[in-house]
């Protein structure tokens, strides 16, 4: 039996209305659960990527990679384990000020876990912690001791450890295959 691992899918595409939903239905229709997502601009202009970690069997997952590259918007997609990625989340917190100035911890916690204050006021004070999910979870956990009054989570940013865009290739394959046909 494949083994099931957590894979980071980076899909490059236009920025078309409807494609992220598209994209999403294609995980749904094969009962893979997306455990973060994250879009935006890539270094190219013109060209949007969109970042989703799922788990899945290998085999799974080029079958689900396959099926994205067959939307027209869709430029070119790659999936990679995260050996292959530079990645982080970004997590933000809200807790009481008066319980976290009280507790005594406020110093300790924002060294222990490289966060920083965003927002402090009166009533609540927003800390900020870029990191893996293990990281943004132990400092939440921690907190909870302080009471968390809201948290939020990012999805996944990554970039592969390639010197280049991986869609660059591609890109730079089509266009010289475009000017043998048109010199044909």
């Amino acid at each position: 039996m494949e083994e099931i691992k957590n894979y980071t899918v980076i899909i490059y595409t236009e920025n078309q209305i409807g494609l992220l939903a598209q994209i999403s239905n294609i995980f749904t229709r094969r009962s893979m659960s997306i455990w973060s997502l994250s879009a935006g601009p890539s270094s190219i202009d013109g060209i949007h990527n969109i970042t989703i970690t799922t788990d899945a069997t290998e085999r799974r997952i080029r079958e689900a990679v396959r099926q994205i590259e067959k939307r027209v918007d869709v430029i070119k997609a790659f999936f990679y384990v995260e050996d292959q990625l530079v990645y982080r989340e970004l997590a933000m917190y809200k807790v009481p000020t008066g319980k976290l100035l009280d507790s005594g911890e406020l110093e300790s916690l924002l060294s222990k876990y490289n966060a920083r204050i965003v927002e402090m006021n009166k009533t609540f004070t927003v800390i900020q912690k870029t990191g893996y999910t293990d990281e943004t979870q132990a400092l939440h956990d921690e907190l909870k001791n302080i009471g968390v009054l809201q948290f939020v989570r990012s999805g996944r940013v990554a970039i592969s450890r390639t010197m280049q865009e991986p869609v660059f290739k591609f890109l730079q394959k089509r266009e010289r295959e475009k000017e043998k046909i048109n010199k044909s």
